[in-house]
């Protein structure tokens, strides 16, 4: 199992790198999460974000990707750009949520 040091805090990750409990999720859990993917947050990411967990706290699942991009009003190559490595991936990890099964 991976760690995640933040702070005076070790955060416990899955093989993904995803939090294997998300209630330990804050901001800056989720600036050292964003390190991880190489990313840099700004309030275009802070908007996905928290539409995320939004999302998540309503219906207990990550959206569909069409849905957030619908939501959001980002095309994917914005959302791509904001995370790399893609809304399921980069964009859920850094909100931590837990990971997505099948297609987000």
């Amino acid at each position: 199992m991976a760690e995640l040091q933040v702070g005076d805090r070790v955060i416990a990750l899955d093989e993904d790198g995803f939090l294997e409990d998300a209630t330990q999720w804050d901001e800056e859990v989720a600036e050292a999460l964003a390190k991880t993917e190489e990313v840099e947050l700004t309030d275009a990411h802070w908007a996905v974000i928290n539409y995320l967990r939004k999302y998540y706290a309503d219906f207990g699942v990550a959206p569909m990707v069409r849905k957030m991009l619908r939501d959001t009003k980002l095309s994917n190559a914005e959302m791509y750009e904001l995370f790399p490595s893609g809304p399921g991936k980069g964009a859920c990890k850094i909100a931590g949520l837990m990971k997505p099964t099948g297609c987000v």
